[in-house]
């Protein structure tokens, strides 16, 4: 699958000296990127909807002593 992106000229230039630096394609590196951060974006996903699907429910929180209290931990 092919995809554009626009980075900051910045951003180029700094990938541009890396892949120079290193031998290797700017394609690998912003691959790299890519790998090394979905998990945590999907993650961050994950945790905002549990949140809001928390937020909008019924059920109340409470400070973890009391249950720990409550599960004599």
């Amino acid at each position: 699958m092919a995809i554009s992106i626009r980075l900051t000229p910045e951003d180029e230039a700094r990938l541009e000296r890396l892949a120079q630096r290193t031998g290797r394609s700017k394609t690998f590196y912003v691959r790299e990127a890519i790998h090394e951060h979905l998990d945590d974006l999907e993650e961050r996903s994950w945790a905002d909807s549990v949140t809001r699907d928390w937020e909008e429910s019924d059920r109340h929180s409470r400070p973890a002593e009391e249950l720990w209290d409550e599960l004599g931990l």
